[in-house]
């Protein structure tokens, strides 16, 4: 009796397996899902400045130098304007998310003004 418990617990478990396989998304479609939207702005370098030194000199440095953080001062020529842009939306490491601190044109004039950082 006990052998029949198993084995259909395993079939079970198997089938399950085999559903959850072809229904779940992929990586490559999690990631995407995951991506957030630039919205289309006009850069204005001065209000994004005043958002970096208002939210980010205390980790970064007030010339992007580093410190806490990773320095900025050259982050255009190593990451895009989207991947900047995702990592303020979404945070990385100890970096907090500032989706809920600032509005997404205000995230994506910063994401702008730091990639011109080259």
């Amino acid at each position: 009796m006990h052998k029949w418990i198993m084995s259909g617990v395993f079939f079970a478990a198997c089938a399950l397996a085999i559903v959850l396989m072809f229904t779940l998304p992929g990586k490559e479609e999690v990631a995407e899902e995951a991506k957030p939207t630039m919205p289309e702005v006009a850069m204005d370098a001065g209000q994004a400045e005043a958002l970096v030194k208002a939210n980010c000199i205390t980790c970064h440095g007030d010339q992007l130098q580093g410190g806490v953080g990773p320095a900025l001062a050259n982050i255009g020529s190593k990451d895009d304007v989207e991947k900047i842009y995702s990592t303020i939306v979404k945070g990385k490491g100890g970096m907090p998310s500032f989706k809920d601190k600032l509005k997404d044109e205000e995230i994506a004039n910063i994401a702008m003004w730091l990639a011109e950082k080259k």
